[in-house]
C-alpha cells in the first residue's frame, strides 16, 4: 500500500470531468467516490491500509443564510453557475500524508506495546535461559553451555532421569559444541580437515559420575569443552548442573583418538587438524579422576552372568540400586547386525550397601568390544528421591 502510495504521488493521474450539468461521472479527478452524502461524504468514507480502516475526512460545503455557497467541482451553484475544478498541481496530487502517518504510528505502538508486554513478562525459576535448547558458547569461547528439561518420557519407575538420558544430553552437547565452533565438517563430529583425509573420532575411555539423578522437569545446565590427551588424542569433559541450584549432578570424562573411516584403523593427529581445533583446547585437568585400575578379562568361567544382547547387570542390582559410576573401556566397532553377549560379575568392595560389577560386551564370536566396571549405590526409600510419598492409586 505504501508503494503504490508513493508511486501515485509521482504519476500524473488522468482527470475526467462530465460535461452534461447537474451530474457526476462515476469517479472525478480518478479518486473521488461517485455517490455522496448530504455531509459531502463519500458513501465508502473509510479506506484501508495495511489492514488498519481509518476515516476519511472531508467537510460539508459552507451555507449562508442556508444557501450553499461552494460546492464540489463539477456541480452547479444556486445561481446556476458552475464551478470550475481547481488547477492540477503535484501537491494536490500527493496522498493523504495524516492518514499514512497515523497508521504508520499506530502499528508501531502496536508492535512496541507487543515486545514490552513479552520483554517484561515475569519469569518462573523453573523457566529455561535458553527456551530453544540452542545453548551458547561462554569463557572466553571455550565452553559450550546447553540446558535441558527432563521430560516425563525421559524418566524411569523411581522417577529419575534415566542414564540413556543423561548420556544423550552429553552426546547432544558435544556435537552442539563442534557446530557452535564452526567446525562441523561433515554433519556430525568431523572437522572439515579431517573430511578431506578421511578422519573421524572415535572414543577409547569414558568415565561417568553420577551424584543426584534430576527429576521430572527438572532443568539441567550442561557444560562441556575439550583439552589435549598427549599427541594424538583429544579429551572432552562434562558438568551436569542443577540450573536452579547450581548442585552438580553428573561428571563425565572421555578420550579420543582419530581413526582413517576406510582403513578403520587408528591414525596419528595430522598437523592441520591440530592448528585447526588446538586454539579450543582448554588447559584444565579432568573433571573425573582416572581410574587407572585394570579391567579382568571375563569369560565362560569367570563370569557370575551371560545374557544374549545388552544387559549391564543382574535384575536384583537393579532393582534396589541405582549407577554410581561407570569406567567403560572400547577395544573394537559393533555392528548394527552384531549378535552381542553381555557378560558380568559381581565385586563386594567394601563399602556398606554398595555393589561393584566387571562387565564384559563381546562378539558372538568371541571378540572383546567393551571391557567395564559399574559401581551402584542403594536406592532412596520406595525409589521416591525428593519427590515425596505419594499416594499409592498414583504409584
Amino acid at each position: 500500500m505504501v508503494s503504490m502510495a508513493a508511486t501515485s504521488a509521482f504519476l500524473p493521474i488522468a482527470s475526467q470531468v462530465s460535461e452534461s450539468s447537474g451530474k457526476t461521472p462515476g469517479k472525478i479527478g480518478g479518486s473521488v467516490p461517485a455517490s455522496i452524502d448530504s455531509r459531502g461524504n463519500g458513501a465508502n468514507s473509510k479506506s484501508t491500509f495495511s489492514g488498519l480502516k481509518v476515516k476519511a475526512s472531508a467537510q460539508a460545503p459552507p451555507k449562508v443564510n442556508g444557501s450553499k455557497v461552494g460546492v464540489l467541482d463539477g456541480f452547479k451553484t444556486d445561481d446556476g453557475i458552475t464551478s470550475s475544478p481547481p488547477a492540477r498541481t503535484f501537491i494536490n496530487q500527493l496522498p493523504d500524508w495524516s492518514m499514512l502517518l497515523a497508521a504508520i504510528t499506530t502499528i508501531f505502538l502496536a508492535a512496541e506495546k507487543q515486545w514490552m508486554m513479552l520483554d517484561w513478562k515475569p519469569k518462573r525459576p523453573d523457566m529455561l535461559v535458553d527456551p530453544f535448547g540452542l545453548g551458547r558458547i561462554v569463557q572466553d569461547g571455550l565452553v559450550f553451555r546447553q540446558n535441558f528439561s527432563i521430560r516425563s518420557y525421559e524418566i524411569g519407575a523411581d522417577r529419575t532421569a534415566s542414564v540413556e538420558t543423561m548420556m544423550n544430553h552429553l552426546q547432544e552437547t558435544a556435537l552442539n559444541h563442534v557446530k557452535g565452533a564452526g567446525l562441523l565438517g561433515d554433519g556430525f563430529g568431523s572437522t572439515p580437515e579431517m573430511c578431506k583425509k578421511n578422519l573421524i573420532w572415535v572414543v577409547t575411555k569414558m568415565q561417568v559420575v553420577v551424584d543426584r539423578y534430576p527429576t521430572w522437569s527438572d532443568v539441567v545446565q550442561v557444560d562441556t569443552w575439550v583439552a589435549a590427551s598427549g599427541k594424538n588424542g583429544m579429551r572432552r569433559d562434562w558438568l551436569v548442573r542443577d540450573s536452579n541450584t547450581g548442585e552438580i549432578l553428573t561428571r563425565a570424562s572421555s578420550l579420543w583418538v582419530m581413526m582413517n573411516k576406510k582403513t578403520r584403523r587408528l591414525s596419528k593427529m595430522p598437523d592441520e587438524v591440530r592448528e585447526e581445533i588446538g586454539g579450543y583446547f582448554m588447559d584444565s585437568p579432568p573433571v573425573v579422576d582416572d581410574d587407572s585400575r585394570k579391567l579382568p578379562k571375563l569369560d565362560d568361567n569367570t563370569a557370575d552372568h551371560i545374557r544374549t544382547g545388552l544387559t549391564s547387570a543382574p535384575s536384583p542390582i537393579l532393582e534396589t540400586h541405582e549407577l554410581a559410576g561407570i569406567t567403560l573401556e572400547y577395544r573394537r566397532e559393533c555392528m548394527r547386525d552384531s549378535v552381542l553377549q553381555s557378560l558380568s560379575s559381581v565385586v563386594d568392595n567394601g563399602a556398606p550397601g554398595y555393589v561393584e560389577c566387571q562387565h564384559l560386551l563381546r562378539l558372538e564370536g568371541g571378540g572383546e568390544i567393551v571391557k567395564g566396571r559399574t559401581r551402584w549405590r542403594p536406592k532412596y526409600p520406595n525409589g521416591i528421591n525428593n519427590l515425596g510419598q505419594l499416594p499409592a492409586e498414583s504409584a
